[in-house]
């Protein structure tokens, strides 16, 4: 295996850590949140809660317009799948499914447990990071995909 420099973007990676630092940190200072994908769209999706539908339906907004504000100064990079749309609903079902079993995302894990110092994040992360490691190995090692 070998870098591909030629995609390698450091400066660029630093500065979208950096902003979902920010943002992290400013939705626990400001609303006394965890910024956890899973738990807000699992709030907005539930039927209890009516009175904070407003800031999740606000955030999922935000997350789906980003790509479409970015392209007002810059172009989106080549983007290719090469799943069908049956792997990608059941892959999308397979992380759903792990999101409530772990309590939680990557995001709400991985960002923003592991800056609390909780120990559950971090076993989460850790697990998450494993189980990554382990599917790539066996779809490129011993699949051959």
């Amino acid at each position: 295996m070998q870098l591909d420099t030629l995609h390698f973007t450091p400066l660029a990676s630093l500065f979208g850590g950096v902003l979902i630092g920010l943002a992290a940190g400013g939705f626990a200072l400001l609303l006394g949140r965890i910024m956890g994908v899973s738990g807000i769209v699992g709030g907005l999706l539930s039927r209890g809660g009516q009175g904070d539908r407003a800031w999740r339906l606000s955030f999922i907004v935000g997350l789906l317009a980003a790509p479409l504000v970015w392209q007002l100064g810059w172009r989106l990079p080549d983007i290719q799948v090469a799943a069908g749309p049956v792997t990608l609903v059941l892959a999308g079902l397979l992380v759903g499914f792990g999101t409530r079993l772990g309590s939680g995302c990557t995001s709400g894990h991985g960002v923003c447990g592991l800056a609390r110092g909780t120990l559950r994040s971090l076993i989460a992360t850790m697990t998450f990071m494993l189980v990554a490691v382990v599917t790539v190995y066996i779809m490129r090692h011993a699949l051959g995909a």
